[in-house]
């Protein structure tokens, strides 16, 4: 009987290991920053053409690679970074495996350009599904350039599962700032199809933060430090009236490498116990530096979760970090009835010397002379107080002695708290009722229905803003004043791709700015204060996948915006209100569903009475 294990080919091997390593254009942009970091290099740009899925280089300053070893590379497990097992646990590089390059060239076309500095000739290779095509030397500039073009070409099954360009730039936008992010000394340029997206210069922390998302980002944040033998932290907290419904700009940060941990994220949040309301995340950039060998950070392909050896410590921590630096800068409220906060230095001068007073000394003055009174002041420089009038009795002279004011009238004015008057309320017999301010009842000739006010008005709101989308015939109402939102990066990436949908729900923009937007009108059924609201919720909806085809877009949007304006449970009803919402929701298209397909009524028939009441 013939044996039936056998060894897998090295091309087939590297391409199962690209599944782990290389899932879309953007794990190959985080490992091609890595790289460039671990090399020193001080600028680093990043090209993307189409999304990553045609193009995506990287190009370094860095120290550069032999000829050796720009051949040795592609090899798998092939790593300068690790010598031993133990070296795992005291790691202070990026990329350590060897797994990464042997992963990408054997899933696309690979280019790489490298050149010591005290070499005269540097290396070009050309791999292409890790056949090497070429190799040869050139002049080349001091540093590295690493080209994926066509990726998955030989997997056309991986390649399909790719999503849209907008969605696959989005995660590379976002493994660039966390890069970014990370090394704040390094000097990052993000090109994508010509156009530069992102120039970082080097900077500090804080400016780094503002220069990526821009806005008022600046105003936000709260610093945060502090040092101890198992922990040291800085970085910069949110204030809490700043929070947002999502979670785009929580960023942590263990050894200058980001890392995803909810329960660190706990610990963030339980310092902003009572400063948040429910569904709102506060913003942070926590930077964590522990020893190396009390953290583990090979326990996933992607090196995005770290296990740490006391993680009750670095809990306890956190949480204690945070909330003292919220309470020093006064964002949240502390128990001390002796303070007085009038007397606190502000923040801006508690490093600032105190000016010392200047004094003036008259030294002509005499306290035994008299003092003259002029008209224009006295000897002090004062001006004297003007005298009263003494003949104060002529102002009232042609008065009647016996001053009686006539009778006044005034207009009445009823006041109502309808539009409606009494005697028309009370001739329409009241038809539905509302129960808890959640449901509404109705009845009907075979019973009653029971309707969910929130699921019903969701459906109203949701045909009719597809309609005024599709029809393009929706009504816009202008505001007084523009109104200037701001945005991150990301948010007004997606805002751009929505502009044509929003303007035919009545929107109406003045300005797109990198990092703020200029409305001048509003639908009908928004007010103004709602607008920040409802495209907050909008971009967070479509945070993770904006659809391809358009009606796919329209439907997204006009689902987020029902469900940001829909009357919310808990929310009074008129009996007006109630009748419109009742009569409203059965002229819709498909009233026995709300847009995410949950019941928006149910029906209690006479003889389901009966049967409760025949027990």
């Amino acid at each position: 009987m013939s044996s039936i294990i056998q060894l897998l080919p090295d091309h087939v091997a590297n391409q199962i290991a690209a599944g782990e390593v290389v899932q879309r254009p953007a794990s190959v942009v985080k490992e091609l920053l890595e790289n460039a970091i671990d090399a020193g290099a001080s600028d680093i740009k990043l090209i993307c053409k189409e999304a990553g899925k045609t193009l995506v280089q990287v190009i370094d300053n860095g120290k550069g690679m032999s000829v050796t070893d720009a051949r040795l590379c592609f090899e798998r497990h092939a790593t300068s970074k690790i010598r031993k097992a133990e070296d795992l646990f005291d790691l202070h590089t990026k990329g350590f495996r060897g797994e990464a390059l042997a992963s990408i060239a054997a899933i696309a076309h690979v280019e790489l350009k490298t050149r010591q500095d005290q070499e005269e000739l540097g290396t070009h290779i050309i791999i292409e599904g890790s056949k090497f095509m070429a190799q040869e030397p050139s002049v080349l500039p001091k540093g590295t350039s690493f080209s994926v073009k066509n990726l998955f070409f030989n997997i056309p099954a991986r390649r399909n599962f790719l999503k849209s360009d907008v969605v696959e730039l989005r995660h590379i936008i976002d493994e660039f700032q966390r890069v970014a992010l990370a090394h704040s000394n390094i000097h990052f340029t993000l090109y994508h199809n010509g156009s530069e997206l992102f120039n970082l210069p080097q900077s500090n922390l804080r400016q780094r933060i503002v220069n990526i998302f821009s806005g008022k980002t600046n105003e936000k944040l709260v610093p945060i430090q502090e040092s101890t033998e198992i922990l040291s932290i800085q970085g910069f907290v949110g204030k809490p009236e700043f929070a947002k419904k999502n979670r785009g700009e929580q960023f942590f940060f263990v050894n200058d490498r980001f890392i995803k941990s909810s329960y660190l994220h706990h610990a963030v949040m339980s310092a902003y116990e009572g400063l948040l309301r429910d569904g709102l995340q506060p913003s942070y950039f926590l930077y964590l530096t522990v020893p190396t060998h009390t953290i583990d950070i090979n326990i996933h392909p992607t090196k995005t979760e770290i296990k740490f050896d006391d993680e009750h410590a670095l809990y306890a921590i956190l949480r204690s970090a945070t909330k003292h630096s919220l309470g020093q800068f006064n964002v949240a409220p502390i128990l001390d009835f002796e303070r007085d906060f009038n007397l606190d230095t502000p923040y801006s001068y508690q490093n600032k010397e105190a000016e010392t007073p200047t004094i003036q000394i008259d030294s002509n003055f005499n306290p035994f002379q008299e003092e003259k009174k002029t008209a224009t002041g006295s000897s002090f420089g004062f001006k004297p107080k003007k005298e009263a009038q003494p003949q104060w009795e002529s102002l009232y002279v042609g008065l009647k002695e016996n001053f009686e004011p006539e009778e006044m009238h005034f207009e009445s004015e009823a006041v109502t708290s309808s539009l409606f008057s009494d005697h028309e309320v009370e001739k329409a017999p009241t038809s539905t009722y509302q129960i808890h301010k959640k449901y509404i009842v109705s009845p009907i000739k075979s019973g009653m229905l029971i309707i969910d006010q929130q699921r019903a008005h969701q459906r109203i709101l949701y045909e009719q803003f597809l309609t005024n989308i599709t029809v393009h015939q929706a009504s816009s109402q202008q505001l007084l004043f523009p109104l200037t939102l701001y945005f991150s990066g990301n948010e007004m990436a997606i805002l751009k791709e929505l502009k044509p949908s929003l303007e035919s729900t009545g929107f109406i923009f003045e300005a797109l700015n990198l990092d703020s937007v200029v409305i001048s009108g509003v639908p009908v059924a928004i007010t103004e204060s709602e607008v920040p609201i409802v495209l907050e919720q909008l971009i967070s909806d479509l945070q993770d996948e904006i659809p391809d085809s358009s009606f796919s877009q329209m439907d997204s949007m006009a689902k987020s915006m029902a469900r940001s304006l829909a009357v919310k449970t808990g929310t009074y009803l008129t009996e007006k209100e109630q009748e419109n919402m009742v009569n409203s929701l059965f002229a819709c298209k498909e009233n026995s569903v709300s847009p995410f397909n949950k019941p928006t009524f149910i029906t209690l028939s006479v003889e389901d009475l009966d049967k409760k009441f025949s027990i």
